[in-house]
């Protein structure tokens, strides 16, 4: 296993160390819950070093990752972030992504899991493109400060103004005097920034922000409740909610696809998905009662199997419910239908609804 730039922080904060991605990565700290009401409530952070980080360069980068995604590139202002789907032939996910513009460059962030896998494919055609490709996959350090507080936390240690920053947008600036890119953005649900350092700042910038902030709240988060976060906000997860055979139109992800774009990988097949409109897609389940809803299960409709569970947990800011995401078929995604999920041999009654589970009660940037 690999380590990130944070790992020796990790060892003294006593965290539980998992594999991850190709890095052991924290799973936990102190507990899951304690750091997701961090996270709804005050602020958590996050290393995501192990995450995939591209620099992007060249005149002709818009147009080649255009015809590669499914939502558009080249309309994306100077220092706008957008997310976007890799797609195959067949419609379905290679990974999905965060397009960063920045004034001279463009930065790319995929799922850990999919580093080397990305890593190939973008090389197969950036040199023809004229594209010039740059990994900084285990070199660079990514720190995320999740939660309402995280602006107030945040501001007074870097010479952006983080308020001014409007959401899915991204500077460059200074955190306590070391070179960041900047982004408001995340996977919680919450308001919250990404901080894209050199691995060797790292480590001074995570422990002041910890050491300055811990009288209001701010304490590390791992990837346990991270997890739980972003399901409770309705969040895919790669491997779960998309993957190489799960499109983004399955994933409930319409609004990311462009249909009106000349032309992108997988698009005949997306089109072809959503003419015939008879595919199976993601939908959310509460469960009736605190059985769990686990990666697997198969969930029937009367005596018929209609799909599985792709994630699940106990939900703490939906009042503790066991939650989760299912891929059925199309006659049992309607919110409000009674379906049935098969845990060992037993049957639990649960209820398709609609995602998110959870949503936050104030505007970002009015916290």
């Amino acid at each position: 296993m690999k380590r990130t730039a944070l790992y020796d922080e990790h060892v003294k904060l006593r965290a539980r160390l998992i594999p991850f991605g190709g890095f052991d990565m924290p799973v936990q700290y102190a507990s899951i819950l304690k750091e997701h009401e961090a996270v709804r409530h005050a602020a958590g952070l996050f290393d995501l070093s192990h995450m995939g980080q591209f620099i992007l360069e060249g005149d002709a980068v818009e147009e080649w990752a255009d015809r590669l995604t499914v939502n558009a590139v080249p309309t994306m202002k100077p220092s706008q972030a957008r997310y976007n789907i890799f797609t195959n032939e067949h419609g379905g996910a290679h990974d999905d992504v965060i397009f960063y513009r920045l004034p001279d460059r463009w930065l790319l962030v995929v799922n850990a899991g999919n580093a080397d896998k990305m890593w190939q494919l973008l090389n197969e055609s950036a040199g023809s493109a004229g594209v010039k490709l740059t990994s900084l996959h285990g070199r660079n350090a990514l720190i995320a400060i999740q939660g309402p507080r995280s602006a107030a936390m945040l501001g007074p240690h870097t010479d952006v103004d983080v308020n001014a920053l409007k959401y899915y947008f991204c500077t460059e600036g200074k955190v306590y005097g070391k070179k960041a890119v900047i982004a408001r953005t995340g996977y919680t649900g919450e308001d919250g920034f990404e901080l894209f350092v050199d691995g060797a700042d790292a480590p001074e910038i995570w422990t002041k922000l910890l050491a300055d902030n811990a009288a209001a709240g701010l304490i590390p988060a791992g990837l346990g409740a991270r997890d739980v976060l972003r399901l409770e906000a309705g969040m895919p997860l790669y491997g779960h909610e998309l993957t190489e055979e799960i499109t983004p139109l399955q994933a409930g992800l319409n609004w990311v696809v462009k249909m009106d774009k000349p032309d992108f990988t997988g698009k005949a097949a997306l089109e072809a998905q959503q003419r015939a409109d008879d595919y199976p897609r993601i939908v959310g389940i509460v469960m009736d009662g605190r059985a769990p809803a686990r990666e697997g299960y198969h969930v029937f409709l009367g005596e018929k199997r209609v799909g599985e569970i792709r994630s699940g947990s106990i939900g703490p800011s939906v009042g503790n419910k066991s939650i989760g995401t299912a891929l059925v078929d199309k006659e049992a995604a309607t919110p409000g239908t009674d379906v049935v999920v098969h845990i060992r041999g037993t049957a639990y009654g649960a209820k398709v609804v609609e995602l998110p589970f959870y949503k936050r009660s104030y505007k970002i940037g009015a916290a």
